[in-house]
């Protein structure tokens, strides 16, 4: 995967859908945006989210380069445009440069921008740049990584992502089809990475001793590589006879190592994980002869980064933040239910998008093309 060429932020002007918010000005009309008595008032026709402040908002990844951080990179702009407050858009990738990560927070501070919505990959590295910012008078929204520090003192907002969810939604899954106990191999990133640790815990609030972990605890450790997840599930293949379940945090990530089963001589198991094009494919090509390939999956989280967005330009521009700060993945595949969904696959789309994203399939297709 080629990460984005530039290491400076990408500039855009924020176009918006004239029909959306037809006669909306800076001096139009608003209407109140929360309880009565705030004197908070969002811009008609805009959601409540939406004040009426003119504002600039940068959106910061720390590594954008893959499939996934693209797309998420275009939600997060998709939102901001429901948001004509939003005057200015504007994009850096720190290209997994912690030092890269600092210097870009620094210089949109410098620059005068408002609001800031951080992927903060490097975690609390990060929470100095963040805390000068903040104390500066940006608007600044951590999220998904978490960065330390506390909300109203360091930064803005920290917007979460509840992975013990997904794995409170793998556990439940599992314990259907498998209801005597399974022979489970667990697949995460990093070494030590929270979202994992996460994961388990909601795996373990619902799995009994009867569900047994192949895998060195607390995870076979994967950093999310196609090719590293292939090594690894290689190795796990040779040494365990009886593998009933994969459970993995990034399920594209498991197609090139998948057919080392029917090498093998042995059917693909039951994967728990999260969606992806590539794999919906997959899964439709092979379950015919896998007689164990079930499928089920939670939605991969790209839209994580609107909630974000939604909370920096509630306080940048006055408007109403969002009920809650911690985005929860909707269950999205289930090969056995077909609730909420059968198995989904476009083969006329990249396998590299995320059919569970609230992003068009022809916006994803454009930014995973366009690296």
């Amino acid at each position: 995967m080629k990460r984005r060429s530039s290491l400076t932020a990408i500039v855009a002007t924020v176009a918006f859908a004239a029909l959306a918010l037809a006669g909306c000005s800076a001096g139009g009309t608003t209407s109140s945006g929360s309880s009565s008595g705030t004197g908070t008032t969002h811009l008609a026709g805009a959601p409540s989210w939406c004040g009426t402040k003119k504002i600039k908002l940068a959106q910061l990844d720390g590594f954008g380069g893959n499939s996934w951080r693209l797309v998420t990179t275009a939600s997060g702009e998709d939102e901001v445009k429901k948001c004509a407050s939003v005057t200015s858009y504007q994009y850096a990738n720190g290209n997994g440069d912690t030092q890269k990560s600092i210097s870009d927070i620094q210089a949109f501070t410098a620059k005068g921008i408002d609001a800031m919505v951080v992927f903060a990959d490097a975690g609390q590295a990060m929470l100095p740049a963040i805390r000068s910012a903040y104390k500066a008078g940006v608007v600044v929204v951590p999220y998904r990584v978490e960065v330390g520090g506390t909300a109203g003192k360091d930064y803005t907002q920290f917007v979460g992502a509840s992975f013990v969810n997904d794995g409170t939604n793998w556990g439940n899954w599992i314990k259907q089809q498998f209801p005597n106990g399974a022979n489970m191999l667990f697949l995460s990133g990093p070494k030590g990475n929270s979202q994992g640790t996460d994961e388990l815990k909601g795996l373990n609030s619902v799995l009994d001793s009867k569900y047994k972990y192949l895998n060195e605890a607390p995870y076979d450790v994967t950093n999310w590589d196609p090719a590293l997840t292939q090594t690894v599930l290689t190795a796990e293949i040779a040494k365990n006879p009886k593998i009933d379940v994969i459970i993995s945090d990034f399920g594209p990530s498991l197609v090139g190592a998948l057919p080392v089963f029917q090498k093998s001589g042995r059917s693909i198991p039951a994967l728990a994980t999260s969606d992806g094009n590539a794999l919906g494919c997959f899964w439709k090509a092979n379950h015919a002869a896998n007689p164990d390939f079930k499928l089920f999956t939670v939605a991969t989280g790209n839209d994580n980064v609107r909630l974000a967005v939604d909370w920096a330009v509630a306080k940048a521009t006055g408007g109403t933040p969002p009920s809650s700060s911690t985005f929860k993945a909707p269950v999205f595949e289930d090969s056995v239910s077909g609730q909420p969904n059968p198995v989904q696959c476009d083969s006329s789309l990249p396998g590299d998008i995320y059919l569970s994203a609230q992003l068009s399939k022809a916006q994803q297709a454009a930014a995973v093309n366009n690296k």
